[in-house]
This record gives structure tokens, C-alpha cells and sequence, in this order.
């Protein structure tokens, strides 16, 4: 059976310029990038291609950027790296918003038992923080400011240069997890007020395993992982050489066709929105987030009277990949902590799928995809 495959915000194909990256680096022979012979030389030349490229399509520093394994471990280098250091100046206060990843809500929660003042920003029926209750939960006590870019599950996009230049003016440290983001949203790191910022490279056609820090020069910062003394002593071990290359071309695929990628995931998404309205009626679905300003390649629809797992499996079963939300959380069936934080009726919140768009997808998969999702939707109604 081949696959229409509406996940891509859980982790996308590898592109396959991206692939010929990889294997490149990989067949160049063993190299560790601290050793000092010839192969450690080449292999730390092509970190070193890789952190400018990046830093290039970023329009930050080379210095700047911190390779890790992955947008994990990036939220938890910055929280807990800037909380930490952040605390010998006085500083114990957490803000984040309710619609974080868990990455960046689980790692709030440990730093809260470590004696930290956790305050978790609700938001509006669309999933977007206000800015005067961010300004107003922020003091000269707050260590940390944890906002996300756009959100993985609704697409929502939160206002982070607001948040951030208030932030600046009481010596907060700004962090943004914008692993969802990268590649549709601009990210010019000199302009905005942001001092750490998360990415992964499977989200923008790269391989897994590989992901970014940036942490702007004078942040207070403190390593979570100590070892050897690999991206200047605040990440230790040894670096993923072809991951690291392979992210690099994604990036420069991803941010050099921005505009075009974003058309086109937009147009999927309204493709197959347009037509599953035609064949079932627009009002037997809720888009949630719809109000909102978005990123173009999420629908998270509720079809009202079914479960989502009902309809995720047999959306499955006649080949249409799509998730209950994050897919981090979204095997464990339970709600999805962005849908009730937004205050939906339990209804919309236990009927929630989100078909998510990118390289690959045609407008013809649309159409099959809506007639597929309507059918399922009738059978499953009667």
C-alpha cells in the first residue's frame, strides 16, 4: 500500500540533496573532530562548513551555535544552562506558556523542584499567549522566558519579539523553541530579541538525531553535559559529523526556499481543507487555531462525535499517515495538554487530528486524502 504521508510535523522525509550530504560525510572515512591528524582535520573542516552555513542562513555568529542531538536537548541545554547560571545572580523566576512542548514543560517542572518560581502564561482560544500577561508576569526575579515560535500541534504563532524585548529590559534571558518554525518562519537572530533558540534538523527534511543550539554571545549559559571540551566547552561529545553536514544542506534548502516551501504546504493544506468541506460539509469539522496567525503546514481538525483514535486508525488502515498531536505524546492517547490549555470543549479536544504538509505532497494526494477522510468520517458516524 503506498501512503499518503500528513505527519510532517512529527518528522519529515529526508530530502534527497540532504541524503547525498550525509552519505558524503559518512563515506569520507573515520574522523574525529578532535583529533589532530589529517582525518580529524577534515572531519572538524566539515563542522566547521556546516556551523557558517548555518550561521549564514540564521544571520548570526558562527560562535553563536551549539550542535546537540536533537530540539530535546536543546530546550533542556537552555533552560536548564540559563536557569542555573542565572540563579548566583538572584534570579529564580521560570516563565512559559501552557502550549510549550514537553521538552520545555518537563524541564520547567524539574527546574521548579530544584526551587525555582515556575509561572506557566495561559493563552486565548487560539493558542496565543498575550503579550501585557507575559509583561506582567516578568520581573527583575525572572531568570528565564520560555516562548515557543510556532506551536507543533495548531500551528499557532506566538509574539516573541514582544515577549523578548520585554524580557531584554529586566535582564531576562529570552528563549525560543522554534524547531517548528524554522523553515517557514524568518529567523534573523541579530534583529530579534532572543538569546537561545532551539532546532532540529527532522523538521526540515534533515536527518534525526541532529539538532542546534544558539546562544547569543554574553548569555549567561551553563553546560548540561560535561566531558570533553567539543563546541567550546558547552556541549560535550563527540560531534555527529554527517548529521551535522546533512542539517547544514537541509537548512540551506529549507530558509533559501522559504517562500516557495510555505506556498506550497499552504496550498496543500487548503487543498485538502477546501475539499474534505465539499464532500462532508464545513460544518462537520472544527479547525482549531484557524483565528489565529499560523504557520502553513498544520490543520488541527476536530471532527465532532469521533475520537481521534477511531479515526487515526482507520485513517491508518486505508494508508493516510496523520497524529492526535505532538508525537512525543500522541502514543499514550491521552489529550492534548495545547487543546485543553486553550479551553476547548472536551468534545473537540478528544476529536482532534492534525494532518501536517510538506515536501512530497501533491494536490492530487489532497483530493484522495479528503475523499479517503471523508469516507472513514461517514462510516464512522452511522
Amino acid at each position: 500500500m503506498s501512503y499518503i504521508y500528513y505527519d510532517h510535523a512529527a518528522t519529515t522525509p529526508m530530502h534527497e540533496d540532504v541524503i547525498r550530504a550525509y552519505v558524503e560525510a559518512a563515506s569520507a572515512g573515520p574522523g574525529n573532530a578532535s583529533s589532530l591528524h589529517a582525518q580529524g582535520r577534515a572531519a572538524r573542516g566539515r563542522i566547521t562548513a556546516a556551523r557558517d552555513t548555518l550561521a549564514r542562513y540564521l544571520c548570526c555568529d558562527a560562535s553563536e551555535l551549539v550542535f546537540t542531538s536533537g530540539g530535546t536537548e536543546s530546550d533542556n541545554a537552555a533552560l536548564f544552562g540559563a536557569a542555573l547560571a542565572q540563579r548566583s545572580n538572584g534570579r529564580i523566576g521560570i516563565v512559559t506558556s501552557a502550549v510549550e512542548h514537553h521538552a520545555v514543560l518537563h524541564a520547567c517542572k524539574q527546574l521548579e523542584k530544584q526551587g525555582f518560581k515556575l509561572t506557566v502564561l495561559p493563552v486565548d482560544d487560539n493558542g496565543r499567549v498575550s503579550v501585557a500577561e507575559a509583561e506582567a508576569a516578568i520581573d527583575d526575579t525572572t531568570a528565564v522566558v520560555s516562548i515557543m515560535a510556532g506551536n507543533n500541534e495548531t500551528g499557532t504563532i506566538q509574539p516573541i519579539a514582544a515577549i523578548g524585548e520585554w524580557a531584554r529590559k529586566h535582564k531576562a534571558i529570552m528563549h525560543v523553541d522554534a524547531v517548528q518554525a524554522f523553515g517557514y518562519a524568518s529567523l534573523e537572530l541579530r534583529e530579534l530579541p532572543i538569546d537561545l533558540l532551539s532546532l532540529s534538523a527532522h523538521k526540515i527534511n534533515g536527518p534525526q538525531g541532529v539538532g542546534l543550539l544558539y546562544a547569543r554571545k554574553g548569555t549567561s549559559f551553563q553546560p548540561l553535559l560535561y566531558g570533553g571540551s567539543q563546541e567550546r566547552k558547552r556541549r560535550a561529545g563527540t560531534e555527529n559529523v554527517a548529521g551535522i553536514a546533512a542539517f547544514a544542506k537541509a537548512a540551506e534548502l529549507a530558509v533559501s526556499d522559504r517562500e516557495l516551501r510555505s506556498r506550497h504546504a499552504e496550498t496543500m493544506r487548503e487543498t485538502f481543507l477546501t475539499r474534505l468541506g465539499d464532500l462532508i460539509g464545513s460544518e462537520s469539522f472544527v479547525v482549531n487555531g484557524e483565528g489565529a496567525e499560523r504557520l502553513p503546514h498544520i490543520a488541527n481538525v476536530s471532527f465532532l462525535g469521533i475520537r481521534s483514535e477511531n479515526m487515526l486508525m482507520n485513517l491508518d488502515l486505508a494508508g493516510v499517515s496523520a497524529s492526535g498531536g505532538s508525537a512525543c505524546t500522541s502514543g499514550s492517547l491521552l489529550p492534548s495538554h495545547v487543546l485543553q490549555a486553550m479551553g476547548l470543549p472536551q468534545e473537540r479536544v478528544a476529536s482532534a487530528v492534525r494532518f501536517s504538509f510538506g515536501l512530497g505532497n501533491n494536490s492530487e494526494e489532497a483530493e484522495k486524502a479528503a475523499q479517503i477522510t471523508a469516507t472513514i468520517w461517514a462510516r464512522l458516524r452511522n
